[in-house]
This record gives structure tokens, sequence and C-alpha cells, in this order.
């Protein structure tokens, strides 16, 4: 792809680092940015660099946040016995969209994956024991995708809070195999909240 601008090119390169968008995509959307009113692109400028400065993570749950604590861990008439464990703040927004779920959240940040190099050392699991070793936490649901990354995470945090008196579940299988929670439809992904299983069954299944 040849470019009579370097600047464009420039600009180009960028946004093709963005997932799911190529070159060609990338220059469609520079040209857009370039034939809006300058202050559109200021706007979008200034957004991003706020979210890149400012943003940070809620210290309880580890959700995407303007301030200390989210404005769920903040809300009282959230039920904290109850923790749902989600991979990041995509499933934290699928779950709050089925209104089924009026417990807290922990965002472990991803999952294990050997291959990608992600071990447990790379997420949020030991904070996660520390908070079921305080006994914060009745019940522990496991709302992860259902793929081998997935179900491995589950087993490992599993395997590491087994010692402790403690009810844990998972969502029930009205998510597919393979499925990732973000793409499932509010009332099944409601469903599998509600109708969710001890997670022991989960592992005969």
């Amino acid at each position: 792809m040849d470019f009579s601008s370097k600047i464009l090119e420039n600009a180009v390169n960028e946004v093709s680092r963005l997932p799911g968008i190529g070159k060609r995509t990338a220059l469609r959307l520079v040209l857009h940015l370039l034939k809006q009113p300058k202050e559109n692109t200021t706007y979008l400028s200034e957004a991003l660099l706020h979210l890149r400065n400012d943003v940070k993570n809620c210290e309880k749950c580890f959700n995407i946040s303007d301030t200390i604590l989210c404005d769920i861990c903040n809300n009282a008439k959230r039920n904290p016995e109850i923790v749902c464990v989600v991979e990041d703040i995509r499933d934290v927004m699928a779950i709050e969209s089925t209104s089924q779920f009026n417990g807290l959240y922990h965002v472990l940040g991803g999952k294990i994956s050997p291959i990608e190099g992600i071990g447990p050392q790379n997420l949020q699991i030991e904070s996660l024991v520390d908070k079921v070793g305080k006994g914060e936490i009745k019940e522990l649901i496991f709302a992860l995708s259902s793929t081998m990354e997935g179900d491995t995470t589950n087993f490992y945090i599993f395997k590491q809070i087994e010692k402790f008196e403690i009810t844990t579940s998972t969502i029930a299988r009205g998510i597919a195999v393979g499925d990732e929670l973000e793409y499932a439809d509010e009332v099944t992904l409601g469903r599998s909240i509600v109708n969710r299983i001890p997670f022991t069954q989960s592992l005969r299944a």
C-alpha cells in the first residue's frame, strides 16, 4: 500500500495495530477522521489519552474503574458474600446486562494458558484465595468461558480453595462449550447464573 503522506501512513499503521483492524480498514477510518471537523478528532484523542492515563483497576475486585473502588463494589445493595469469578470487564458487563446477579465480582485479568505464557502468577488468583481465606466469601461462582483454558483456570482455583468452608458453583451449561460469555444472549446467560450448579458436579460431567 503506497501512501502520498508519511503522516497518513503512520496514522494508518498505528490504527491497524488494533485487534481485528487490517490496513484497509485502518485507512478507511483514518480518512473518515480527516473528513470530520478538527474538534471531533481532538475529542477522540483526548478521550483516549484520558482512558490511558486515568483509568484504574478497582482495588477490591480488579474491575476497570474511574475510582479506587468501582460502582459495583461501592453499592451497599450488593451481596458481598457471593462472588462471581470472571476473566475481564467484558464478562462483568455481559452478566450485569442480565440483571440476574446481585453479588460482587472478582476479575482475574485472563485465563491460565501455558501456550501464551500465562500462568497463575500472572492473574489475580492469589488475591482471590486471600479473600476466601479471610472468610469474606460464602459462595464462589466460576463464570469463565467453557474452553480448555477456562476449565483449567476454574480447576486450579478450586484446588487452591477446597480446604476452606465455601460453596463453589459454576454457571449452568446453557452456554455452549467453547463459547465466550460476552457473545451469549442475555436470557441464556441470565438463566445460566440463576441455575448455577455445584462446581464438583461439573467435574463429573
